[in-house]
């Protein structure tokens, strides 16, 4: 039989996208037949001289679609008319079919993470406890064994932690909006980078924190400038992130780790340290939660390192908070699913998890070089095996007028001002976040158009 092989070139948008509607249309002409199987990922990407991402991503528009069907370990399959129990929901094209977002902090796409939520749903469809689990209350914190399952996990990533620390949250977000409304009234101090996060800004500004930005470098926070601070009004917490600064990835020294300790406890400040973004162990320096375990919570999710869709994680905080953060998280969403929870313990039990982030920490290296040879001529920064690249723009270069440009040759990115804290003024920066392309074919493509608009002609200069 004759392999199926479709003509992009009559369908409009990316190239998965156009996978996607030649499947469709395929299909709604008879040419592909209920029950037929779709050609194998790798031989259709051969034939179309395109990668297998493109073609997995092609495939995954095409199922949400309600089209076709994948089984594990057996292939794709065009739907049958009397499938009417399988789920299907068709949502609206996103507006920003054709653009390559490196906008967004991602781990870059891998069929595996499909996979392997397909096999911990099936399994757990099988699993009566489970399932009794699933439509049971639970108790805000989680379930011990859930908790013990996670900590051993998370040793094995380089994060030693016991599950008698630990409170389930619904990803790191919430974990971050859980310890600010618990340490914090509305109206007190929260100290953090100057750069830094824009969750941890947003979640200040919904529990109406005032919020004060401290000068950072290449070290991270300068820990003189927080002791002025401390000496003018104390924070009653600080945020960071330091293993690599959310946009710049700067990591805090050990030298200054030790100091902000000492800072910590001598004007006795809450510690709140944001782990989310993951880098292997070697890369990391001494948790502050083991600096400083009595005053620091510890922020952690699988958004970076399984998948954001899971919204699950977790957060380490002294004995004496857990009372009040259970009630905390009562009062928001009053347990995290168990459902999830359960998704995720299966997920990383599974050999093929390990796998998965043994990929993922070679291909974001990959990716790093990647933005390292095709940006050699302007100033980077950033961690090796990490998602981000801070770029800083020569001088007198506008970051919003390079992102518009940007955009509009089809490549999103970040300016610096969703990253500033206060009044803190913007550099003339932007982020990239080279794991969100979908493989690295399309990220050299982005680079190049990057390169381009950096080179081809000067930017608008500043207005002062």
């Amino acid at each position: 039989m004759t392999m199926w092989v479709p003509s992009l070139a009559e369908f409009s948008g990316s190239r998965y996208r156009a996978i996607a509607s030649a499947i469709e249309a395929a299909i709604q002409a008879g040419t592909l037949l209920p029950g037929e199987r779709l050609p194998p990922q790798r031989r259709l990407a051969d034939a179309l001289g395109v990668t297998i991402g493109t073609v997995t991503r092609g495939y995954a528009e095409a199922e949400r679609n309600g089209w076709v069907s994948a089984r594990v370990g057996s292939g794709t399959y065009v739907k049958s008319q009397d499938q009417n129990n399988a789920f299907s929901l068709t949502f609206p094209a996103d507006e920003t079919a054709g653009v390559i977002d490196l906008s967004l902090s991602l781990p870059p796409p891998h069929p595996l993470r499909q996979t392997l939520l397909s096999e911990a749903l099936v399994a757990l469809s099988q699993s009566g406890a489970a399932l009794a689990r699933g439509v049971t209350y639970q108790q805000a914190q989680g379930r011990h064994e859930h908790r013990e399952v996670l900590a051993r996990w998370l040793n094995t990533l380089g994060m030693p932690l016991m599950a008698d620390e630990l409170l389930i949250t619904q990803g790191g977000q919430h974990g971050l909006s859980l310890a600010l409304s618990t340490l914090l009234r509305p109206g007190e101090l929260l100290a953090a980078d100057a750069l830094t996060y824009p969750g941890a800004i947003s979640a200040a500004q919904q529990g109406h924190l005032k919020l004060v930005g401290i000068g950072q470098d290449s070290e991270g926070m300068r820990m003189d400038l927080l002791e002025a601070q401390c000496a003018r009004q104390p924070p009653r917490a600080i945020y960071l992130t330091p293993e690599q600064n959310n946009p710049t990835g700067a990591c805090l020294s050990e030298s200054r780790r030790e100091r902000l300790v000492t800072l910590a406890r001598r004007y006795d400040i809450w510690l709140i340290e944001d782990g989310v973004q993951y880098l292997p162990a070697e890369q990391r320096g001494t948790p502050l939660y083991r600096l400083a375990p009595e005053r620091t919570l510890f922020v952690f999710s699988t958004a970076k390192v399984l998948a954001g869709g899971l919204r699950i994680g977790v957060l380490r905080a002294p004995k004496s908070l857990h009372e009040r953060l259970a009630t905390g998280l009562r009062a928001q969403s009053w347990m995290v699913p168990p459902l999830m929870v359960d998704v995720v313990c299966h997920w990383i039990n599974q050999p093929a998890a390990e796998k998965l982030l043994t990929w993922q920490t070679q291909e974001l290296a990959e990716r790093q070089q990647l933005a390292a040879e095709w940006l050699k001529d302007f100033s980077l920064s950033g961690r090796s095996h990490s998602s981000n690249v801070w770029l800083a723009l020569p001088e007198g270069s506008r970051a919003v007028e390079l992102c518009e440009r940007l955009l509009q040759r089809g490549v999103k990115v970040s300016s610096a001002e969703p990253f500033c804290v206060g009044s803190t003024p913007a550099p003339q920066a932007i982020r990239l976040c080279v794991g969100a392309a979908a493989d690295r074919s399309e990220l050299i493509q982005a680079l190049s158009i990057v390169a381009a608009c950096l080179t081809e002609r000067p930017l608008a200069p500043v207005t002062l």
